[in-house]
């Protein structure tokens, strides 16, 4: 196909409600697209890597894990929804994404990379408290050292500045004042989506 289908970016820090929010996107979506989660793509991928590499289990952040992993799991990712696209199907790609929403180049060269046409940025808005208490809540290991060194790990996730790329805010803080669902259908009703279910 000369022109991708379209794609769908969900981006936001650890613990901000990216997974909800592409849940419920997917459902208001018609035909509903592709989802491709990091962790649920490479999950097992990173613990076996840290593990035969002799790193702690839950590092998630730094200059090794950016070069030796994160690096190949965003590879992975834009390679595999530009194959997708290219064949019709439309995708929602959900990560943090941090480097590439916050730098207007970055994000027009990974656009391209992605196979170029539409791509739309919805981001995930929280704050230091929001994501404190979701992380703790969930349990994983793979918040350990993000729990750990939690200054650090939000200053990296740049909560208090907004995408430098165009993109659409959900505010999925404690303090939010409407639903996840309700923000979510308003963006696809004012026209996220040029399809929607039941249209």
């Amino acid at each position: 196909m000369s022109v991708p289908a379209p794609a769908w970016v969900v981006a936001g820090p650890p613990g901000a409600g990216k997974s909800t929010v592409a849940g419920i996107l997917l459902a208001l979506l018609a035909p509903p697209p592709a989802l491709l989660d990091k962790d649920t793509m490479y999950g097992s991928f990173v613990a076996a890597t840290l593990a035969a590499a002799g790193r702690p289990a839950g590092e998630r952040e730094g200059p090794w894990y950016d070069g030796h992993i994160k690096v190949h799991e965003y590879a992975g990712m834009t390679s595999t929804a530009r194959e997708i696209r290219s064949h019709g199907c439309p995708v929602v790609l959900s990560g943090p994404f941090t480097r590439q929403i916050h730098d207007a180049r970055l994000w027009r060269a990974w656009v391209a990379d992605l196979g170029g046409g539409t791509v739309r940025l919805v981001w995930v808005r929280s704050d230091a408290a929001t994501l404190r208490h979701r992380l703790a809540a969930r349990g994983s290991g793979r918040d350990a050292a993000k729990l750990a060194d939690f200054a650090g790990f939000t200053a990296g996730m740049r909560l208090g500045a907004a995408p430098a790329a165009p993109h659409a805010a959900i505010d999925n803080r404690l303090t939010a004042s409407a639903t996840l669902e309700d923000q979510v259908a308003a963006l696809v009703a004012g026209g996220l989506s040029d399809q929607r279910r039941g249209r």
